[in-house]
């Protein structure tokens, strides 16, 4: 099924009133009972609670006409992959709460990610709720970015004089840590900036959203065996990068993998979001230290 511009507004429309719901409910809720899951490579990646759920649940509800009235497939992180997504021309591609280790500890860094996603990795449509901002972030394809409903600046200044690097939690536990902040240092002083400033506490969704409000920045995650974060995990912001002047790629500069056949993560290539072509060039240099 093709999608016109004004079916992906009305698909917009729609994902943005299911991610406020669910960010609603998810600010007025505690984390409660703590499980871990067997999937993903790192703690970030394990926990869930009932709210992912009970999140999961309500955007399912929400959503469910759309599916239906435009024969949508569904990714979603707290469900088994039903491989919809492989056959549907569109699916839904959801993650409940992203950042739920934040979210757990009572800290920043959580969010609602929704996204519509062509059969071949295109996300045409992007929608982020942060829960503690009550901003609502959207995107779709060929009609701009948004933040609470303004236009996104297509081309940010830079918001201080450092290199702002948001990563994973896992990022202070690398082999190769004090190599790679050498050379991310190495980076910012080859930009003429005057060093570098690593926040390491959010989900990849709002790490993703930290790049695009504070230039010059860039978050990655490097090839590795497994893990490596979901697809749910990127697509939506990976619109909004599109919808601007960022860049969002896999580490060698590809376009990211957002419905890989043989698996939901994207350990195979890595991930690359960054505020311009400039700096995503010279952060791509740190594949080279890969293990």
């Amino acid at each position: 099924m093709n999608l016109s511009p004004a079916d992906l507004r009305q698909l917009a429309v729609a994902a943005i009133q299911a991610a406020t719901e669910a960010g609603q409910m998810i600010a007025s809720s505690q984390a409660g009972e703590v499980e871990h899951k067997t999937a993903g490579g790192s703690l970030a990646s394990q926990v869930v609670t009932e709210i992912d759920r009970r999140s999961q649940h309500l955007i399912l509800d929400r959503l469910g006409p759309t599916r239906e009235r435009f024969e949508l497939g569904l990714l979603t992180e707290e469900q088994v992959d039903d491989r919809s997504r492989l056959t549907a021309d569109h699916f839904w591609c959801i993650d409940p709460l992203d950042g739920t280790l934040p979210f757990i500890e009572g800290l920043p860094g959580y969010a609602v990610s929704i996204a519509l996603v062509a059969r071949d990795g295109t996300p045409l449509v992007g929608v982020v709720y942060d829960p503690v901002a009550a901003m609502t972030f959207h995107a779709v394809s060929g009609l701009g970015a948004f933040c609470d409903g303004e236009p996104w600046p297509t081309d940010p200044q830079p918001t201080g004089d450092v290199l702002s690097v948001f990563a994973d939690r896992s990022f202070a536990a690398l082999q190769d840590h004090d190599v790679l902040v050498d050379v991310l240092e190495q980076i910012a002083h080859g930009m003429g900036l005057n060093g570098l400033q690593v926040h390491a506490t959010g989900g990849a969704v709002m790490n993703a959203c930290g790049v695009l409000a504070n230039p010059p920045a860039c978050y990655f995650k490097l090839p590795k065996p497994s893990g490596g974060g979901g697809l749910w995990d990127f697509a939506a912001t990976a619109c909004l990068f599109h919808e601007t002047s960022g860049v969002a790629t896999d580490i060698y500069g590809g376009p990211l993998d957002l419905n890989r056949a043989d698996s939901t993560f994207m350990n195979h290539r890595g991930v690359l979001f960054a505020t311009n072509e400039a700096l995503a060039s010279r952060v791509r240099t740190l594949r080279r230290g890969e293990s």
